[in-house]
């Protein structure tokens, strides 16, 4: 369980520090958008819904930071029986990107959000290291589920 919890605790670490950043960067700065390269930006958005800015209207702070904090106690259980070394650091993403987020929720009011990839006018949806930990997570428990047992056997 011990290599699960270390690899969420670097996430949820890299995670804080680089919000932390970002709210620091864009309270100095008069717009919220700043171009890096051509097809990315640095945004400052606060997200108040749940993935991809759905419920965005707020009010569910609590309630979303609840069912991120009941989803992190089953992911925890999962974590304790997990024996494969990959399926651990798996599990362990989406720890750490729950926990970072839960930690927004709770101390900000919102998920600060601010990776902003486009092509041209369409932009995907603006997220964040713990969004990215969380997605990177969930494929590799994936990958394990599809090809793990047979690498077992």
């Amino acid at each position: 369980m011990r290599r699960g919890l270390a690899v969420a605790a670097a996430v949820v670490a890299i995670d804080q520090l680089v919000k932390a950043w970002v709210v620091g960067f864009f309270a100095a700065r008069s717009s919220d958008v700043f171009t890096v390269f051509p097809a990315f930006n640095l945004v400052m958005a606060w997200n108040r819904g749940v993935s991809f800015g759905l419920f965005n209207g707020g009010g569910g702070t609590l309630i979303f930071a609840a069912l991120a904090a009941a989803i992190v106690a089953g992911l925890l259980w999962w974590l304790s029986r997990a024996r494969e070394r990959d399926l651990q650091i798996a599990i362990g993403l989406v720890i750490g990107g729950a926990v970072g987020n839960i930690i927004d929720r709770l101390a900000r009011g919102a998920v600060v959000d601010f990776l902003d990839f486009h092509l041209g006018g369409l932009h995907w949806f603006a997220f964040n290291v713990a969004d990215a930990a969380i997605c990177l997570g969930v494929f590799f428990i994936a990958v394990d589920g599809l090809l793990g047992e047979g690498r077992r056997n």
